[in-house]
């Protein structure tokens, strides 16, 4: 490699920096006497793009004289180091979860919900997206589904969440495989197109049937879940949860409530996704993400394959949504965009592929870190792009990119690393 080669590479890399930060980052806009004024920063600007191209070149020169290793060695070496990892982090992560309410604030538990439905959303396009090869971004449809699901079902027959969450997850699922029937011959970037277009029609149907759905104005008053008939509220009355349990009426006490019923969702989701790997229906979803031809000419049913696939991912989506709608108890179409299958997918492919563990680090990361840094509000979203940005580029295929094979023929198989994956051996 030529020595002038990591200086050119720095300096291509600064330019491009230059021009994406002149606007963001050297351009203040201050209110002044006669309106809004445009404050220069090239301080700032100047500084950014000097540590790009410092920390560029010292990315090439390190790579300039690191030995090279075999191919595929670096994979595997750290594809072992996640599977030992991951044996250790989900023990913890679980009891954390469990424990977290019970010595956290209000407004943590609260994050802790909202992280946890992502994590159940992430899971669930998984399943399509992950397991079956299906690239789908209008995942935030089957989320919306199940949130009118259960909103018009309980005001209309009154009755409670449990009994309508079933119920919810149904016609998500029904959903799915009206989505799937049309794209059975889709792949790539139609199939994107396609399940975008869905995601699109379903929130255009929500916005202007009015006469079912509330259109903009959305749905109030939508009914609370229940702990065996014990309602959560603020008096100590009899058939409330403080009343019953003689305790003193708090909101905690409802946050608490609903954290654990999405906490148990969640490990429900991903209970039924590790059960569904091991048997013949997981085999054939990861057979079909391989190669849709070799799976056609073994005799296997790409259409049911498809079909159970949008199916199954939908019904966690509309489970999810019914927990988003009693959680807030007003929805509306401008809480289903497209902006929310877009984060849900990116949590999926961030944290890689088919990977379950992968999925909640990547929600920690894009859904838990911006939260807790609101702090740094000017500076918050450009950091988050650039750690998304240095991520793509370290791991392109995600946080965990080994799989563990479904099924295997000896005891302390090792995991396949990224490499074979991408090779096709895997």
């Amino acid at each position: 490699m030529s020595q002038r080669a990591p200086l050119l590479d720095a300096f291509l890399s600064a330019l491009v920096a230059l021009g994406l930060f002149a606007p963001m980052v050297g351009l203040e806009t201050t209110v002044g006497v006669h309106g809004i004024v445009l404050v220069p920063r090239p301080l700032a600007v100047a500084a950014l793009v000097g540590a790009v191209f410092v920390l560029r070149l010292a990315v090439r020169l390190w790579q300039a004289r690191r030995p090279p290793a075999p191919a595929g060695a670096g994979a595997v070496r750290i594809g072992r180091a996640w599977a030992g990892m991951g044996r250790f982090l989900v023990p913890v992560l679980l009891a954390a979860a469990l424990l977290m309410p019970w010595v956290a604030s209000r407004a943590t538990i609260d994050l802790g919900v909202l992280l946890l439905t992502y994590v159940m959303l992430g899971w669930g396009l998984n399943i399509v997206v992950g397991l079956a090869g299906l690239l789908d971004l209008g995942y935030v449809a089957f989320y919306a589904v199940g949130a009118y699901a259960y909103a018009l079902i309980a005001e209309n027959t009154g009755l409670g969440f449990w009994s309508c969450l079933p119920a919810a997850g149904a016609l998500a699922a029904l959903w799915g495989i009206t989505l799937g029937f049309p794209v059975l011959r889709l792949r790539g970037d139609y199939l994107a197109i396609v399940t975008l277009a869905f995601g699109e029609i379903i929130r255009i149907v929500l916005l202007n049937w009015v006469s079912l759905t509330g259109g903009p104005n959305g749905i109030a008053g939508i009914p609370r879940p229940t702990l065996f008939g014990l309602r959560f509220t603020m008096t100590d009355d009899p058939g409330t949860f403080a009343g019953f349990f003689h305790l003193v009426p708090s909101p905690v006490q409802r946050q608490m409530f609903l954290y654990y019923i999405i906490l148990a969702l969640a490990l429900l989701t991903n209970w039924v996704t590790l059960r569904l790997r091991r048997q013949p229906l997981g085999r054939v979803w990861e057979a079909l993400r391989e190669d849709e031809i070799a799976c056609r000419s073994l005799g296997i049913n790409i259409t049911t394959t498809k079909l159970t696939a949008f199916a199954v991912g939908a019904c966690f989506g509309g489970f999810a949504g019914a927990f988003f709608a009693t959680r807030q108890g007003f929805i509306s179409p401008e809480s289903f965009t497209f902006m929310e299958s877009a984060t849900v997918l990116a949590i999926v492919v961030l944290g890689g592929m088919g990977s379950q563990l992968g999925v909640v680090l990547a929600t920690l990361i894009m859904i838990g870190a911006p939260e807790m840094f609101r702090a740094l509000a000017d500076y918050r979203m450009l950091i988050f792009g650039l750690a998304l940005v240095v991520m793509m580029v370290l791991r392109p295929r995600g946080l965990v990119t080994e799989r563990k094979p479904s099924v295997t023929l000896g005891r302390g198989a090792a995991a396949i690393p990224a490499a074979l994956i991408a090779e096709g051996h895997g």
